[in-house]
């Protein structure tokens, strides 16, 4: 039986691709056959159809890039894999790169994707209290455009509850699950997103720095070790694939049994808190 998780001859967009996660994806797609455009703000080693230097703070680039990747065809899978730690950059472009712009790249999208087309992104386990905190994330859900979501944003941001990370994630799967809802019934095109635990990527540093080290070492890891790159670009992978051809508005919680096992009480959260 021929494997249904294929790109063979599919032009797909990735942002964020330059390392971690979205590296690992691209170069899975690519081996699955896949023309893959890349977008960051670094120019990725490995061979790509195209490249695009872009600040995916800026809708304006945004939208130019998606403009001229869309002139060369159709879009068959967005893959927004580019996101900012809490801490190391500032909390609004936090937003704007880990939510705002996803937001932005997928509405811009849209328009040059067909019926079975795909998108998929990346949250995290750090976004699993999202319904909790519905009340704080449907209002920047609801704004109407980028602008407004910016401003939103920079109206909160000293808020005792806003944490910019954690928020962002909430932000995603939210959008996500309701983009089964309203992107899927409205286009037929699906969208998903996957939430990790600590995986080892050059971002791990960062958490490390800013969370404390002991702090990620005491992160639950039921499988007992810390995810790959590529274990992580699989799961997007398959998810913008036909194999996943009936699953919309999910996300894919891909953090070794972590989320699961908190939220149902088989894993004690305060283990995370330094003694």
């Amino acid at each position: 039986m021929q494997s249904e998780i294929h790109y063979e001859g599919k032009r797909v967009l990735i942002t964020g691709c330059y390392s971690g996660m979205g590296e690992a994806t691209a170069k899975i797609i690519r081996s699955l056959g896949a023309k893959v455009v890349a977008v960051d703000i670094r120019k990725p080693s490995f061979d790509a159809e195209a490249f695009h230097e872009v600040d995916l703070r800026d809708p304006a680039a945004i939208g130019a890039m998606v403009d001229e990747v869309a002139g060369a065809g159709p879009i068959y899978a967005l893959f927004y894999c580019a996101g900012l730690p809490g801490g190391s950059f500032p909390a609004l472009d936090v937003l704007l790169v880990n939510f705002l712009g996803l937001r932005e790249t997928v509405q811009r999208c849209l328009p040059h994707m067909k019926r079975g087309s795909a998108i998929a992104s990346i949250s995290s386990a750090a976004g699993m209290g999202y319904m909790g905190a519905l009340d704080k994330i449907l209002p920047l859900l609801q704004t109407q455009d980028h602008a407004a979501g910016r401003k939103w944003v920079e109206e909160h941001l000293e808020e005792p509850w806003f944490e910019p990370y954690s928020f962002s994630k909430m932000c995603t799967i939210v959008y996500t699950l309701r983009g089964g809802g309203l992107i899927t019934q409205e286009s037929g095109i699906r969208i998903n997103c996957i939430s990790p635990g600590p995986t080892a990527t050059p971002m791990m540093d960062h958490f490390e720095k800013n969370m404390g080290k002991e702090f990620m070492q005491n992160f639950p890891a039921p499988i007992g070790r810390y995810s790959t790159p590529e274990e992580q670009g699989w799961a997007l992978a398959f998810l913008n694939s036909p194999a996943a051809s009936y699953i919309s508005g999910e996300n894919l919680f891909t953090d070794g049994g972590t989320s699961g096992g908190i939220l149902t009480g088989a894993i004690d959260p305060s283990a995370m808190i330094p003694k």
